[in-house]
């Protein structure tokens, strides 16, 4: 009897054995490790104009290489903006060009005319000058007749000089301020025309570098607004642990520094090289926690893999030895 009341229990204690050793005993012997995450930074590709989405050339899930067309939008309103401003440009070397050739044979010939009046003016003049000094000196004029006389002669020379230096310009061609004006519409067209092709480049870009499409935000023949996102990538290099220290455990982390990690199905000797260490202390998130510790005050680590992971993933990464 008592044998039969005995054998339960010792059933019992075995099997409170065998728990201990599968449960209890591994944690024990297990090396102390953080908890992390893969990080992904998406990338938002848009258009800088409003339009209808003509062509999307990914999926949701891809992977595309460095250069490869992404999607693109009615291209017709960049299109007539960089034509006008081609125009505007070809305008303004034309004009910039006949600047520099001067006045024309048929403009000169009203210089012609204007210096002629000016020497006729001055002829006058001289004649009405040499007559009232002669009755000046016999005392019919006064000397204020005399002056004005002189200062009238003085005034026709004036303008028969100016008469001929504006004729001498013309010939030679344009003002200096001239040509410095129609150079800077020059330049100002160019530039006009360089923010056009851009545009216009813009309504279809390519992917920047290797990447995974995240999402596609818009299909053919749907009306995006000007930059609304179309495409979401997320570039290989923009892929990072993020994992959090304790405050106790800090002072070893620094950026450069590599750190070892491991995640299911990735492999072994899986490294990380630091990239970024907050600087500021936070309260330990809801869904990261430390398998052995409960430390609540941690500091925010971020390291660039040296192999492709996934976004979302779950990591835990060996803690570096004080001094390393």
């Amino acid at each position: 009897m008592n044998r039969q009341r005995l054998l339960p229990l010792l059933l019992a204690l075995a099997a409170a054995i065998l728990v201990a050793a599968l449960v209890i005993a591994p944690r024990l012997g297990r090396t102390p490790t953080l908890s992390g995450f893969v990080e992904g930074e998406p990338l938002y590709l848009a258009a800088p104009v409003a339009g209808t989405v003509k062509a999307v050339y990914v999926v949701r899930g891809a992977e595309v290489k460095p250069g490869a067309p992404l999607f693109v939008l009615d291209p017709e309103q960049p299109r007539a903006a960089r034509d006008a401003a081609a125009a505007e440009l070809a305008a303004a070397k034309a004009q910039a060009q006949d600047v520099r050739r001067g006045q024309r044979p048929v403009e000169l010939a009203v210089f012609d005319a204007n210096i002629a009046g000016a020497e006729a003016r001055v002829r006058d003049a001289r004649a009405t000058l040499r007559r009232v000094e002669i009755l000046a000196r016999k005392g019919v004029y006064a000397p204020a007749r005399l002056d004005d006389a002189r200062a009238a002669a003085q005034a026709a020379e004036a303008e028969l000089a100016a008469a001929r230096r504006q004729r001498q310009a013309a010939a030679l061609g344009a003002r200096e301020d001239q040509i410095h004006a129609a150079d800077a519409r020059v330049q100002q067209a160019q530039a006009n025309l360089a923010g056009a092709a851009a545009r216009l480049g813009d309504v279809a870009p390519s992917a920047p570098a290797a990447a995974r499409v995240e999402d596609v935000f818009y299909q053919v023949g749907e009306w995006a607004a000007a930059n609304q996102p179309i495409v979401s990538l997320i570039p290989d290099d923009r892929v990072w642990l993020r994992f959090f220290v304790p405050e106790s455990a800090f002072a070893a982390y620094r950026i450069g520094a590599v750190v070892r990690f491991s995640c299911d199905g990735c492999g072994k000797g899986l490294t990380a090289r630091i990239v970024y260490v907050s600087p500021r202390p936070e309260f330990t998130p809801p869904v990261i926690y430390s398998r052995d510790a409960r430390d609540r005050l941690v500091y925010l680590v971020e390291a660039r893999p040296s192999v492709r992971l996934n976004p979302g993933q779950p990591v835990d990464v060996e803690p570096l030895e004080p001094g390393r």
